[in-house]
């Protein structure tokens, strides 16, 4: 099972993205704000982070940054309903796993969501056989 958890401040998306994303085998924990979030990956076992742009107090990119200097093993995969590709480009360069638009196909994140589980769990085991 994936441990997921979402950061978005759109709480109705993130409540109807749970319940989908639940059905999938998918452990799903929500937060509305990065500074929600961050309790939640010290305290909680994630896997992947799937996490908006866009939020108000810490942006998306900020908290990607946050997330890859603190808990560097999880995979962020960064959500927008705006295309910009200047957050898109920094989110990439930042160590996100991947950029998605919003409104995303439930197929296609679920997709992410498994390549990013596999390449945390592929990195862990490469880890691992070097020590």
């Amino acid at each position: 099972m994936i441990n997921v958890l979402l950061v978005d401040d759109e709480i109705a998306f993130v409540d109807v993205l749970c319940r989908r994303l639940s059905r999938r085998d998918m452990r799903i924990l929500r937060a509305h704000s990065a500074e929600e979030a961050m309790p939640i990956l010290e305290n909680d076992k994630v896997d992947v982070v799937v996490l908006d742009v866009k939020m108000p107090v810490t942006d998306g990119l900020t908290a990607l940054k946050i997330i890859r200097n603190n808990f560097p093993e999880v995979e962020v995969i960064m959500l927008t309903g705006h295309c910009d590709l200047e957050d898109a480009v920094g989110g990439m360069e930042n160590g996100a796993f991947d950029y998605l638009l919003k409104p995303v196909s439930l197929d296609e994140l679920v997709l992410k969501i498994i390549d990013a589980n596999t390449r945390k769990l592929l990195r862990q085991k490469n880890k691992n056989s070097g020590q």
